[in-house]
């Protein structure tokens, strides 16, 4: 059987960082125009972040399309058509395509992060997609909680069709998919029939048949395989660093690669750097040792440049990984 995840496993570990029209997992960004965001994303320095990520050996690297506030670093017509915002909060620069093209050249490669829901702080785009549920205005809230059993079909529906115009405009440049707050999973997604797993997948993966993905059912210990129709676990952990037990999670016969994705500052996205470099590296070492991945977030300036303190961290992350891969 085709392992979609080779390439991946043979990275062993690299970048993520939320950039965003205001901080993760926050009600904020209502302040911010489409005007300003467009700014903003303009300023973006793609071939001064992507000099810095190949200065410290990172063979990947994840960027957020968008979260809570409803503004994006894409254009995607779709999105607007349901939505009917304007101007639109999605920016006119794609910066994903702009990122490959300065990524790429250096041999690094490029994932993308999308929550599974609608942008909770934006009531328009809520009403108007058909989420049902109520954002509360702090996390784990961030997609809402419950106003109802329902399964959401027509907002499935509606978003499938927003990224697959992202996954078909991008096509192989995005290797892969990290998807959020797949939570409840029993009411939305495990079904015979569409929209379910399978039809998220094809809808992600419609621009590019290789291309990796990962739901996430949230901050669990141990990791798990949330579903047969990811390439890798999604392994969001916070505080623990959990024992990798191999290059495999097991679900029902099918096998997803083991990732890992932590931050090494205060929290995501924020703060100073909290492990001392030695406990950074041999967490690193730990996991692609068995033949897992690890992807380590850190903050990200508006100018699309990663702060100094962090850079040298990640610096001693690949050194050490490269000593490992030239014994």
């Amino acid at each position: 059987m085709h392992d979609r995840t080779e390439w991946f496993a043979a990275c062993g570990w690299g970048v993520f960082c939320h950039y965003l029209g205001a901080p993760p997992s926050s009600d904020g960004g209502a302040d911010l125009t489409a005007d300003a965001w467009n700014s903003q994303v303009d300023a973006f320095d793609v071939n001064g972040l992507a000099n810095q990520l190949a200065e410290i050996g990172a063979p990947y690297f994840f960027i957020t399309i968008g979260q809570n506030s409803g503004h994006y670093l894409a254009p995607n017509a779709t999105y607007d058509h349901y939505v009917g915002i304007e101007p639109s909060k999605c920016s006119r620069r794609d910066l994903v395509a702009d990122l490959y093209a300065a990524l790429n050249p250096r041999g690094i490669k490029l994932l993308v992060y999308l929550p599974s829901g609608a942008p909770a702080a934006d009531p328009v785009a809520v009403e108007r997609l058909g989420w049902a549920w109520g954002f509360e205005g702090s996390w784990p809230y961030a997609w809402g909680t419950r106003r109802t059993g329902a399964r959401l079909a027509t907002f499935q529906l509606k978003w499938e069709a927003v990224v697959r115009e992202w996954s078909e405009r991008w096509g192989a440049k995005a290797r892969g998919w990290w998807i959020d707050g797949c939570y409840f999973a029993d009411e939305m997604y495990r079904h015979p029939d569409a929209p379910n797993f399978a039809s998220f997948a094809a809808a992600l993966r419609a621009g590019n048949h290789d291309s990796l993905v990962a739901f996430n059912p949230g901050v669990l210990t141990p990791v798990i395989c949330h579903t047969e129709h990811e390439d890798y676990t999604a392994g969001e952990i916070a505080q623990a660093l959990p024992e990798c037990p191999g290059p495999w999670v097991e679900r029902d016969g099918h096998k997803a690669r083991y990732h890992v994705l932590s931050y090494l500052g205060e929290s995501w996205c924020r703060g100073q750097p909290r492990f001392p470099d030695e406990l950074a590296i041999g967490y690193t070492l730990h996991v692609t040792g068995k033949g897992g991945v690890i992807t380590w977030d850190v903050p990200i300036e508006r100018s699309g440049l990663i702060p100094e303190p962090y850079i040298r961290q990640l610096e001693a992350i690949g050194r050490a990984m490269a000593r490992r891969d030239h014994r």
